[in-house]
């Protein structure tokens, strides 16, 4: 389906609330409809928000549910049998019911107690949870267009080519830095379907553990489509029958199920998970009162740069998908595994992973903040369980740092409620932590950053929440 290409600006539509005021025939004894007045606030917000549209999903070509590519990719997003150890699946870490996501601060992907279990109740086997970052959820994946993962390494490297990375040179991890990757797919969203499954932590787990990315993914489609090496793995089931009738082809399942195809059917499903019908897009399109005054004196600080008084958020979280796909530090505690980086291997230097710039250690990309109610907790760790406590720290990052590691850090969390070696998981969190906190500092100081040091009123606070 198409997203609608209409745009209506708050501004016009105050301007014509002003004008319109009712509408009777000449011989109507009828009184007169009383306009639709903009308040104060209405008229202080309506050129902050006049540069958008409301609708992050206009003029693009998105696939319905109901589609058949789309249905073969909910299936197999809901199977185990893309598992390698059968004990996981797509929508182990990123349920629809979960806001895209997962709920926990880190997910628990293969190993859990109870693989039938998702959300908080996921728990590992072995204690701690092994993936080091935050689900991120899947809602709207189909709206962005330079780049996906915490640390965007799948990358649209030639950005405007289209919506979603479409017909764009993508690089991901199976190709070099700056290097297109010949088989990323059609888009964004395809690329990025054919990695969880080659994540030992994630989905993987034991299977194939000396082969390759390729192999693993060959050897699942194999697995899938009953042929091969993977022959007799699953039992009697549909699959061929299913992937005939969604690509409306008669093809043996050797040339049919591949993991190109099934990458393309999961991210039609993903790309399906499209959600951008919010009051807040109301407002903009210009129902007035599709928010709350609490809603639009927020609005008017998260618009308003720090200079005159607000909260410069769209800064970063700008336009109608409240994100510019950049990277930035804001050192936000830095709790799980890691990513192997630093001198014990439990840090994470974010997109200084793919890049190897020294400025960019510790920044990670901006989230959308579309649905942004149902995504906790926050961060690419996960760290802050309520907006609350992202706003906490936005006002003082070393003080909210401080007080979250002695006041009990992580083991607040609700993913580790009650688990009694919860201190012990992650030991260097803190000075992790602490040297994210320092590189905030040296870009502040170099004017190298666009988080700035915000001072909020109770007020302020809950009406940006």
């Amino acid at each position: 389906m198409s997203a609608s290409s209409a745009c209506f600006r708050l501004g016009a539509v105050v301007l014509a609330a002003l004008v319109f005021s009712g509408c009777k025939a000449d011989n109507s004894s009828e009184v007169d409809a009383p306009p639709i007045r903009p308040s104060a606030l209405d008229d202080q917000l309506a050129p902050l928000s006049s540069h958008l549209c409301g609708n992050p999903a206009q003029g693009r070509v998105l696939p319905a549910i109901s589609d058949p590519l789309a249905q073969l990719g909910m299936r197999l997003f809901f199977s185990k049998s893309l598992g390698g150890d059968f004990d996981s699946a797509c929508v182990s870490c990123h349920h629809p019911a979960l806001g895209g996501g997962d709920n926990l601060s880190l997910s628990v992907g293969i190993a859990a107690l109870d693989p039938a279990v998702m959300g908080v109740g996921r728990k590992p086997v072995h204690g701690k949870p092994t993936v080091p970052r935050n689900a991120p959820t899947t809602f709207n994946i189909a709206l962005w267009d330079k780049s996906l993962f915490h640390d965007s390494r799948v990358e649209n490297l030639t950005p405007g080519s289209g919506p979603n990375g479409a017909n764009g040179q993508i690089r991901t991890p199976d190709s070099p830095p700056g290097v297109a990757d010949p088989d990323a797919g059609a888009n964004l969203t395809v690329a990025q379907a054919r990695f969880p499954v080659t994540s030992h932590e994630e989905m993987r787990g034991a299977f194939d553990p000396h082969g390759t990315n390729d192999s693993c993914r060959d050897l699942l489609a194999a697995r899938i489509g009953d042929y091969g090496a993977g022959a007799g793995a699953l039992p009697k089931n549909n699959w061929l029958a299913e992937f005939q009738q969604a690509f409306q082809s008669q093809a043996p399942a050797e040339d049919l199920i591949t993991y190109d195809n099934i990458a393309l059917a999961l991210a039609e499903y993903e790309r399906s998970q499209t959600f951008v019908d919010t009051p807040w897009g109301d407002y903009v399109r210009g129902d007035i009162d599709a928010i709350s005054d609490s809603a639009k004196r927020g609005a008017i600080v998260f618009f308003t740069p720090t200079e005159q008084g607000g909260g410069n958020c769209s800064a970063c979280h700008s336009g109608d998908f409240f994100t510019d796909e950049g990277h930035h530090t804001v050192a936000f505690p830095q709790i799980g595994v890691g990513k192997g980086d630093g001198v014990e291997g439990s840090d994470d230097f974010g997109r200084y992973r793919e890049t190897g710039v020294e400025e960019d250690r510790y920044r990670f990309r901006t989230p959308t903040l579309l649905n942004i109610a149902l995504t906790a907790p926050y961060g690419h760790a996960g760290a802050y369980e309520t907006l609350d406590d992202v706003l906490t720290h936005y006002e003082d990052p070393d003080a909210a740092v401080v007080h979250y590691f002695e006041t009990g850090g992580w083991c607040n969390l609700p993913q580790f409620a009650g688990e009694s070696d919860c201190s012990s998981y992650f030991p260097h969190a803190r000075t992790n932590s602490e040297q994210a906190l320092d590189k905030l500092s040296r870009e502040r100081a170099g004017a190298m950053s666009k988080f700035p040091e915000l001072v909020l009123s109770e007020q302020d606070r809950a009406d940006l929440i």
